[in-house]
């Protein structure tokens, strides 16, 4: 085989292999990807499994997790609701679930159905920056927003009483002996559309209740812990099902994707 050929059959292969990373799937319904965890299914076993309360100062929920297991309303099947009890009134903090297993990088697959009007809850990356749920607002503090920081460049909500589905790819922050040398980062698409690019995040939002590193220095004081992926509990009928993970490392390289 001519070695120049064989040459540009190996870089044609590369970019083809490269542009099978830029092109990944999104939206609702969306299968793991290879290397992924499926953390619920819609199933109460599965948030048994996978999923423990976070005891924030704020915890007042008694195990085992009282989130319920109800009939999707689209097609019948098992999702999982996060009205428990102990948060009702939008007590935030108070029965949240957080995934046992913690992550630095990662991409994540989350998908939730508001049933009522002014449904709220919540998306935690690394249980620190929240990714908004909260039917009805559009804002820094509206649905799709990076919480406080960044609002979504276009609104792809399909609406109360229909399943949406975020995808997020997730940059921890970046410590040299200790000290913050990096931000986190984040992508995230709604409804497969990115509505967010690669954006910096500068704090952790919402006081100690909200979750980790929440009560240091007013939440600019991010530490290197790792973090679960956490949904929030505030007294409402939000649905999820079809939440899967992938851990990454993401040295050097972009969340964009």
């Amino acid at each position: 085989m001519n070695h120049k050929f064989l040459q540009r059959l190996v870089f044609t292969l590369a970019l083809l292999g490269a542009a099978t990373l830029t092109m990944a799937q999104t939206g609702v319904g969306v299968k793991p990807e290879k290397g992924a965890k499926l953390y619920l299914d819609g199933s109460k076993k599965s948030v048994e499994k996978n999923w423990e309360y976070w005891e924030g100062p704020r915890f007042s929920a008694e195990n085992p997790i009282k989130w319920p297991e109800v009939s999707d309303p689209v097609d019948g099947g098992k999702a999982i609701s996060s009205n428990d009890p102990a948060a009702a009134g939008g007590l935030y903090g108070a029965a949240d679930i957080v995934t046992k297993d913690k992550f630095e990088d990662f991409r994540a697959h989350v998908e939730f159905f508001i049933k009522n009007e002014g449904g709220n809850s919540g998306v935690y990356l690394q249980n620190r920056y929240e990714v908004q749920i909260l039917d009805g607002d559009y804002g820094d503090h509206g649905l799709g927003a990076l919480i406080n920081e960044h609002i979504p460049t276009s609104e792809e909500y399909y609406g109360i009483g229909k399943w949406n589905a975020y995808d997020i790819v997730f940059k921890a922050a970046r410590f040299e002996n200790g000290k913050l040398v990096a931000k986190p980062r984040a992508t995230v698409y709604l409804n497969g559309v990115k509505i967010h690019e690669d954006k910096e995040i500068q704090q952790v939002w919402g006081g100690p209740n909200s979750g980790l590193d929440g009560g240091n220095d007013g939440g600019k004081g991010i530490t290197d812990r790792p973090g679960g992926l956490k949904l929030q509990a505030e007294g409402h009928d939000v649905f999820f099902r079809n939440i899967w993970i992938k851990k990454l490392k993401l040295d050097d390289m972009s969340t964009d994707f």
